[in-house]
């Protein structure tokens, strides 16, 4: 199994930005935990982070092509924005999770709505980085 794991914007500055909400790791601090316990349970990761809502898209649309089996997709903001990010999740045919550091449902009440989610298999929200573990727990089971 390969997952994509992709990060969504102002993700490349997590330990530095509102750490009480999304904590003291930064992102390669949340790939290297997520490759060392996927890595565990025979799961290769690789791992996109754009604040760019077209590369986004665009790496969505290669992932069928390079071997990915699934896709974990932090979105951030995009989640409640982007419906060019909704309709490139709906135009592949993998199985994806979309994931989130805090808990959107208990913020702003712009973050309650994710149009990714109704495209994805789940949502895993609210956990910090183990959010991510969670979905690639979800991916194991599913094996």
């Amino acid at each position: 199994m390969k997952l994509l794991v992709i990060h969504g914007p102002n993700l490349n500055r997590l330990g530095e930005r509102e750490v009480d909400i999304y904590g003291t790791l930064s992102l390669d601090d949340i790939n290297a935990k997520i490759t060392d316990y996927a890595g565990q349970k025979g799961i290769t990761t690789h791992f996109f982070q754009s604040n760019h809502e077209g590369e986004i898209v665009d790496k969505i649309h290669e992932a069928p092509k390079d071997g990915t089996t699934g896709i974990i997709l932090n979105g951030a903001a995009y989640s409640h924005t982007s419906v060019a990010i909704r309709d490139a999740l709906a135009s592949v045919e993998l199985p994806k999770i979309e994931v989130h550091l805090s808990n959107i449902h208990a913020r702003e009440e712009f973050r309650n709505h994710s149009y990714s989610a109704a495209v994805c298999k789940g949502i895993i929200s609210g956990f910090g980085p183990n959010s991510y573990l969670l979905a690639v727990d979800a991916f194991a089971l599913e094996s």
